[in-house]
């Protein structure tokens, strides 16, 4: 007899999900189209590299907001997002208080800072 599909979401697939939506409120907020293929491979590097770890620092990882948004940044910068709209970004990012996006998303713009 096959075995019952579980109702619980893949936490991977949840972290997935909540990152293509930060870095659609990111874009949005830039009020830029999102380089779509880049958005894409951030997914999939932010994916590589949680999958690469030990299930405990995925847990914690899974169970902590700032734990997130390191790796958000990291698959962010690592995947060259970073490198895209740039000189368009570090104009928008250095008169941040005229930008609408909460300031967890410093943590984008800052790498345009830099």
């Amino acid at each position: 007899m096959p075995e019952a599909s579980s109702t619980t979401p893949d936490p991977l697939q949840t972290l997935k999900a909540e990152f293509r939506h930060h870095l659609e409120t990111f874009y949005a907020g830039l009020q830029l189209a999102p380089p779509y293929e880049s958005v894409e491979k951030a997914i999939r590097t932010l994916i590589t590299m949680i999958h690469g770890l030990p299930i405990e620092e995925q847990t914690r990882i899974l169970a902590d907001p700032v734990l997130r948004w390191q790796q958000f940044r990291l698959a962010f910068d690592a995947s060259g997002l970073a490198k895209k709209h740039r000189g368009i970004i570090a104009g928008l990012a250095r008169n941040r208080s005229t930008l609408n996006l909460p300031a967890e998303y410093d943590q984008f713009l800052n790498l345009f800072l830099t």
